[in-house]
C-alpha cells in the first residue's frame, strides 16, 4: 500500500473535538434568539436563501451558465414554490462542509439542502433540526483496479482519502478501528481536493457516500480503471435541515418535502396538478392540492402551496429522474434501491393530508 502523507488521526480527532465545540457554541445562542421569524424574514426579502455544497453533480451543482442544478437544488425551488409562489425566488450559497453548519446558524441561509446526513449528535447538540429525508445513501469506497482489492477488509495499512467535516470521516476511523484493521487517513478540505489526490495516485482508496463515488466516477479520466467496492459501511440519511426553535418554518419544509413524495404515491404530477385540482373527487388530493380542506392556513401559508410546489418543480419522481435519471449527467437507478415509494419496496413515505 502506499506510503502515508496525510494527517493523523490524533490530529483529526483533535481538529474535530474543536470545530464540535465551536458549532454547539454557535448553536446555544442561535437557539436561545430562535423564533418563529423564519417565514416573516423570507415573505420580507422576497427569496429563500439555500444552503447547499459547493459542486455535487445530481445533487447540487451550477451548470455552464452557472444555473444551479441538482436534486437538493430542486427541493429548494419547491419550497420557494411553496412560499412565495414562484421556484425562481431561491439563492443558492455554497459553502464546504466544516462552514455549513455556522453558515446555517448565523442565519446567512435559511436551510441547507445539500445531502446532510442526519446523526444524533447535529440533531440534538448542535441546534440543527433535519425535517425528513430526500435521499437514503451510504459510505463506500473506491480503488484502482490495478490495486488488486476486491473487500474494504482488504484495506489494511492503505491510505484513504476523505473530506474534513463530514460523517465519512469518522465513519472511516470507527469502521477500521472496531476491526483493528491499521491505515492512514488523507484529509482534505474539499471533496474535489480528496478526488484530485486519490486519483493522482497519493491515496490507495477514496471513501465517501455512494452517490458521490458515483458521480466522481463518471468524471474521472479514466473510469474503467477504477471500481466502487461492494461493501457499504453505513446508512447515510440525507435531507434538509433548518435551525430549532422555529417550528413553523420546520413544519413547512417538512410538508413540502411530504406533499412531492405524496405527490408521486397520488399520481399527481407538474402536467396534471392544475387538472386534478379541478376535476378529481378523492379527498386527500383536493386537500393536498387545496381545493378544500384549508391546510395551508395551519401553516401560515396559501392552501395552493403545495400545488404551486408540484405544478412548477414536479413530484418527488419527476424531480429525481430530471437529476438522476436515464438522461442525467449522473444516473442513480431506483429500481431495487431504497429511494422509492414504501408501496414499491422502497423507504419513502409520506405522512396523511388530513
Amino acid at each position: 500500500m502506499g506510503h502515508a502523507t496525510g494527517i493523523t488521526m490524533k490530529r483529526a480527532a483533535t481538529r474535530a473535538l474543536a470545530a464540535g465545540l465551536t458549532l454547539a457554541a454557535i448553536a446555544l445562542g442561535a437557539a436561545g434568539q430562535a423564533s418563529s421569524a423564519t417565514l416573516d424574514t423570507v415573505r420580507a426579502r422576497g427569496r429563500i436563501l439555500c444552503g447547499v455544497g459547493e459542486s455535487f453533480p445530481g445533487f447540487f451543482a451550477a451548470d455552464s451558465n452557472g444555473r444551479w442544478q441538482g436534486l437538493d437544488v430542486d427541493f429548494c425551488r419547491a419550497l420557494a414554490a411553496a412560499v412565495l409562489g414562484d421556484a425562481e425566488k431561491v439563492t443558492f450559497a455554497p459553502a464546504t462542509p466544516v462552514a455549513r453548519f455556522p453558515q446555517l446558524q448565523s442565519g446567512e441561509v435559511d436551510l441547507l439542502s445539500r445531502s446532510v446526513t442526519w446523526t444524533l449528535s447535529r440533531d440534538a447538540a448542535l441546534g440543527l433540526h433535519f425535517v425528513g429525508v430526500t435521499f437514503h445513501d451510504g459510505q463506500g469506497f473506491m480503488v484502482r483496479k490495478a490495486l488488486g482489492v476486491a473487500h474494504v477488509s482488504e484495506l489494511r495499512d492503505a491510505t484513504i482519502c476523505t473530506q474534513s467535516g463530514t460523517t465519512t470521516e469518522r465513519n472511516l476511523a470507527d469502521w477500521f478501528r472496531a476491526r483493528g484493521i491499521g491505515f492512514s487517513p488523507v484529509v482534505f478540505e474539499t471533496a474535489p481536493q480528496a478526488v484530485a489526490a486519490y486519483e493522482s495516485g497519493r491515496c490507495d482508496a477514496y471513501t465517501t457516500d455512494r452517490s458521490t463515488l458515483q458521480a466522481r466516477l463518471g468524471a474521472m479520466q479514466d473510469p474503467a480503471a477504477h471500481v466502487i467496492l461492494p461493501e457499504t459501511i453505513t446508512s447515510a440519511l440525507n435531507g434538509p435541515v433548518v435551525r430549532q426553535g422555529d417550528g413553523q418554518w420546520a413544519n413547512i419544509v417538512r410538508w413540502t418535502l411530504n406533499a412531492l413524495i405524496g405527490a408521486e404515491a397520488r399520481g399527481i404530477t407538474s402536467a396534471n396538478a392544475e387538472q386534478l385540482r379541478a376535476t378529481s373527487t378523492h379527498p386527500e388530493t383536493r386537500r393536498m392540492l387545496g381545493a378544500e380542506g384549508g391546510l395551508g392556513r395551519m401553516l401560515g401559508l396559501s392552501d395552493s402551496w403545495a400545488y404551486e410546489a408540484i405544478r412548477q418543480v414536479g413530484n418527488y419522481a419527476e424531480i429525481y429522474e430530471r437529476n438522476l435519471g436515464p438522461g442525467a449527467r449522473v444516473q442513480i437507478p431506483r429500481a431495487g434501491g431504497p429511494n422509492r415509494l414504501a408501496v414499491d419496496g422502497g423507504l419513502l413515505v409520506a405522512p396523511a393530508f388530513e
